[in-house]
């Protein structure tokens, strides 16, 4: 990648000996000087590690897979290998068949991988940064090492802004230097500053956290992530009309109330829906993923409402978009990049879009993570409820632990019966996994 070659030259740049020398005698200004430096130094090698450690799961200690030419490619809704018939179909992914014609799936096989190669790179990629302006109340000017859940958040939310104000059928020509407005405007909400311009930057949301018990630092889990985006939305409204439109609902207690969603989505004032984004935090087993959950969790992939999952591995999180066989495709954070000013005129686009899909055996996932959805209509929403209710059940005899249920009523009426809906933040667990660490492979795609 060549901003990774640039990122290996600039850290190299940063270490050559300073020949200046201090030209007061003012000690405080040269400790304020001296502990600068040191964060800078500091902040410089733990991006270096932490971007080897990213290229070593790039890597792997094997050969880079390739795609399977048998098995389709599923991304968000779409396939990219035509299926004659449902018996085609993965075994994890079988179930799908009941949800999308056959015209719709057979219709991307004129694009193939190549179709599958411009939908990818059109997703945008939010990774951690360095040398962003101080957060408020810390000494912290990059997030490497702890913001990994906000930044698959943040790629989850892009999604849904993509699909609000570009459409599905939307892609990104990093030949043509022309973009649609709204791309650039979209990254721009996300800009790593301070600023009422930025509502979704990783500034933003870490004061939103301090509300909740959160310090610049701290690791954050899906389900606290999906609250800090619920707030976000609401307060973009204020000076952004262009999220006047736009509601955030996250699920209670892995319920989802439908009276309450349509209390929150239909205007009073002008009896209008607007658009939905439902974020519903599950915790599929207990200290490892449960593999009765992988056919719920792959065909949930497959339908065009589903805007992803946050989740990953143990204190790893990822951004899942989609799936081959039993692996998942996912967009990896872990990769710390230089700042960049968002407001500047023309600003390169370069690193907001990932060349290289990673996978991961889905029986290496935490089992806590937020599966996200988008609904443009309150009709959308209607059939979202209709065809999930099935994939969300578990085959073979569990049908008694679905991922999560829909429930036709308020979550006040259940805290009325005494029953907990109170909102839970899933953590995802410490356990060990230094040797998953190596197991993420990728495909590079250039």
């Amino acid at each position: 990648m060549d901003t990774q070659v640039a990122s290996s030259r600039e850290s190299r740049s940063f270490f050559l000996p300073k020949l200046s020398s201090p030209s007061s005698n003012s000690s405080s200004l040269l400790q304020e000087n001296s502990s600068d430096i040191e964060g800078k130094v500091k902040t410089r090698f733990l991006s270096m590690w932490n971007n080897v450690k990213y290229e070593l799961n790039s890597v792997g200690m094997k050969l880079k897979p390739n795609f399977s030419k048998e098995s389709p490619v599923w991304l968000l809704g779409m396939c990219y290998r035509k299926l004659e018939t449902p018996t085609e179909l993965t075994e994890l992914g079988m179930d799908v068949a009941a949800f999308q014609s056959q015209n719709d799936i057979a219709g991307n096989d004129e694009e193939g991988l190549e179709g599958f190669k411009k939908d990818f790179l059109s997703k945008l990629w939010l990774t951690y940064r360095r040398e962003f302006p101080i957060l408020s109340g810390s000494t912290y000017s990059s997030d490497c090492g702890w913001g990994c859940m906000i930044r698959s958040g943040q790629m989850l939310v892009a999604q849904a802004l993509v699909l609000h104000f570009l459409g599905r059928e939307w892609r990104y020509n990093p030949d043509q230097r022309e973009t649609t407005v709204y791309h650039r405007k979209i990254i721009k909400w996300f800009g790593d500053k301070p600023s009422r311009n930025s509502p979704l930057s990783l500034h933003s949301l870490v004061n939103i956290g301090k509300s909740l018990g959160k310090k610049p630092g701290d690791w954050y889990g899906p389900g606290l992530v999906a609250h800090l985006f619920r707030q976000a939305i609401r307060d973009a409204s204020t000076d952004n009309f262009e999220f006047d439109s736009l509601n955030v609902c996250v699920a209670q207690n892995c319920t989802v109330y439908i009276r309450d969603i349509f209390a929150e989505c239909i205007d009073q004032s002008t009896n209008k829906w607007k658009s939905l984004i439902l974020l519903v935090p599950v915790r599929l087993g207990t200290e490892k993923f449960n593999s009765i959950y992988a056919p719920c969790l792959t065909t949930l992939l497959s339908i065009k409402e589903c805007i992803g999952i946050i989740g990953g591995r143990p204190k790893h999180s990822l951004y899942f978009i989609g799936y081959q066989d039993d692996k998942l495709i996912h967009l990896d954070p872990h990769y710390c990049q230089e700042v960049v000013d968002v407001w500047a005129a023309d600003f390169p686009l370069t690193t907001f879009h990932c060349r290289s899909p990673r996978k991961l055996p889905i029986t290496k996932i935490d089992p806590s993570c937020c599966i996200g959805f988008y609904c443009r209509t309150k009709e959308d929403f209607l059939t979202l409820i209709e065809t999930v209710q099935p994939i969300i059940v578990p085959p073979n005899g569990a049908g008694d632990y679905p991922m999560f249920m829909f429930c036709d009523g308020f979550s006040c009426d259940a805290e009325y019966l005494g029953i907990d809906s109170s909102s839970s933040e899933f953590e995802c667990n410490n356990y060990n996994s230094d040797v998953d660490d190596m197991e993420s492979e990728t495909f590079e795609l250039i």
